[in-house]
């Protein structure tokens, strides 16, 4: 299964370190059976782009919980065994957990903001929590974050990517 890992600059680097993801349980976003339901007519393309989305608002969560992390929202893209993923329903439509560390062979990308969202990113993390219980003050400033499209690097590029920031 295609699973979306909501990161951090400082969980890329230890994915490079280490050569996993870990500790487990991970929290991640899939195709789902409730999100395909959610998007009844959304093609295969979409669904995904909905799954990478909440990893991404997640990576927010994740920025808010690690200060040392840079400003970036960062999301790891793996292909899972299915007995390694239970689906979370009961936690949001998308969400699942994985059982296992997952191994970087099993890492098809990772997107990360660029440096020009790290203004919208920093003030989006000051008030996600609070975008999540409702404030649409706060969900605006998420919003603005999002407003930034995620770029897309190759399992083999985060190591060189990472010396850049």
């Amino acid at each position: 299964m295609r699973v979306y890992l909501p990161a951090t600059t400082r969980t890329l680097r230890e994915l490079v370190d280490t050569g996993e993801l870990g500790p487990v349980p991970l929290t991640g976003f899939a195709i789902t059976p409730q999100l395909r339901e959610w998007y009844r007519d959304s093609d295969e393309e979409e669904l995904e782009y909905a799954a990478l989305l909440e990893a991404a608002r997640g990576s927010l969560r994740l920025i808010d919980q690690d200060p040392a992390a840079l400003p970036r929202r960062a999301v790891v893209v793996a292909e899972v065994p299915d007995d390694h993923v239970t689906l979370r329903p009961d936690l949001d439509r998308a969400v699942v957990r994985v059982t296992e560390p997952v191994p970087m062979k099993l890492v098809a990308a990772v997107h990360i903001d660029g440096a020009d969202a790290e203004k919208a990113v920093a003030a989006a993390v000051a008030v996600v929590l609070e975008a999540d219980l409702g404030s649409a003050d706060a969900k605006f400033e998420v919003d603005g974050a999002e407003g930034h499209e995620l770029l897309w690097y190759a399992s083999q590029e985060v190591g060189p990517l990472l010396e850049l920031l």
